[in-house]
């Protein structure tokens, strides 16, 4: 039995594609914009380890509220909004701030910026 990496897969597609683009290239070319909205509740809940509870009171409260196309539909948080959730979640989590100091916080650092 031979051992086969992943690289040396992605070098033998990369052969076979001929003139089109290289793995790397492809890759190269991938981007996302900070403001799309990709990640699902659950996605986010795993990442910054926080409950749903917070994502809903936030959401709730206005302070980070992703668009829904139909009320059906979940939400999908972009990366920008991960990582201010990632900040109110640190405020509430480790320093035991409430949702309208959390408000106050957030006008303060946009008005900082």
């Amino acid at each position: 039995m031979t051992n086969i990496s992943l690289l040396d897969i992605l070098k033998l597609e990369e052969r076979e594609m001929g003139s089109r683009k290289s793995i790397e290239q492809i890759f190269e070319e991938f981007t996302l914009d900070p403001k799309e909205p990709v990640f699902t509740t659950g996605v986010v809940c795993k990442l910054l380890k926080i409950p749903v509870w917070v994502l809903k009171q936030l959401d709730r409260e206005g302070l980070v509220s992703p668009p829904r196309k139909d009320d059906n539909k979940s939400r999908l948080y972009s990366i920008r909004q991960v990582k201010i959730l990632k900040r109110c979640w640190y405020y509430m989590h480790v320093k035991g701030v409430k949702v309208n100091g959390l408000r106050i916080i957030l006008r303060m650092e946009k008005i900082g910026r």
